[in-house]
């Protein structure tokens, strides 16, 4: 029964991450278009790095639609855990490709301020980046509640790309208006260099998060301060260690030796082993937890290393 619901709410959270993708994909389509519309009309530097942030956010996009896709195939011979990595390997791919392109902007700003250029038609593109700031607020926090509601990392980073895409429209429309009441036309080049600046730090913390995945980093304190409490609950068993855990995609690894006592039947301890793999893997659903069983060796006791619980052989 836990199975069927296990599957059951992955084939739910595999729907809610495949619509979202695809509106995410639909909003920066259209947004790219008329940004760069506007940016060729009106001249305005800190524009066309709008349009050019819009126009990664559509491969990003394409990058967490087929990451999310190829993440939810089942293990097969080739892959036997599965193929969840993908998903993290579309977010690396999105911070790098949102490196390059903002280096680019930051080059073309430093250009731009030394041989200032005038911008033109303002009040065309101070209205589409209003409509832009309207429309990235709704779409980013909509992305953004379906990938903290089904754990995807590529979800994660494409709803930070649009609420980025939130604020620097805001910086944008800052630079419009400025230029429109002072004729500060160098104020376009300096949101541009502030913007890249800004959205480079960004895309290199994405990069790290992915990355973290891509070398299979242990999950936060937090969790397995939720797994070390669920193990110690149960008074039976001597102890534990080599203690690991991972995350793949949105699905969370986890695996343990249990120290049980020497006179323990099989079928006790295979119980208390499926018990235990059971409640970790609902704590942290969706997950995978294997148990290894261990007897009691008081030799062994003696040269564990520090990521164990304390055997208690007077326990049992």
């Amino acid at each position: 029964m836990a199975d069927e619901r296990l599957v059951q709410r992955l084939a739910t959270d595999q729907r809610l991450k495949e619509r979202a993708a695809k509106v995410s994909l639909a909003y920066n389509a259209s947004q790219t278009v008329l940004k760069l519309i506007a940016a060729v009309l009106t001249g305005s530097l800190s524009l066309m790095a709008e349009a050019l942030h819009s126009g990664i956010d559509i491969l990003a996009s394409l990058f967490a639609l087929f990451g999310i896709r190829i993440a939810a195939a089942p293990p097969d011979e080739e892959h036997p855990y599965g193929h969840g990595k993908s998903e993290s390997l579309a977010s690396f791919g999105e911070s790098a490709l949102m490196v390059g392109t903002v280096g680019y902007v930051g080059f073309r700003a430093v250009g731009r301020l030394m041989e200032p250029a005038p911008v033109e038609k303002l009040d065309f593109g101070i209205a589409v980046i209003v409509v832009s700031i309207a429309t990235s607020l709704m779409v980013g926090r909509y992305v953004m509640r379906i990938a903290r509601q089904t754990g995807s990392l590529a979800l994660l980073s494409n709803g930070q790309h649009l609420m980025v895409d939130f604020w620097t429209s805001a910086g944008v429309l800052f630079a419009l208006i400025g230029t429109k009441l002072t004729g500060w036309h160098a104020l376009d080049a300096v949101t541009a260099l502030v913007l890249s600046v800004w959205l480079m730090i960004g895309a290199a913390r994405l990069g790290y998060q992915a990355l973290q995945q891509l070398i299979d980093r242990r999950l936060s304190d937090e969790e397995v301060e939720r797994v070390r409490a669920i193990i110690v609950s149960r008074p039976e068993h001597y102890g534990y260690h080599r203690l690991r855990t991972r995350q793949s995609g949105h699905v969370r690894s986890v695996d343990f030796h249990l120290v049980v006592p020497r006179e323990w039947s099989v079928v006790q301890a295979h119980e208390l082993a499926d018990d235990l793999e059971k409640a970790i893997a609902a704590e942290l659903a969706p997950a995978s937890v294997v148990v290894h069983v261990d007897p009691y060796d008081p030799e062994k006791a003696g040269r564990m290393g520090p990521d164990h619980e304390p055997l208690r052989p007077d326990n049992a």
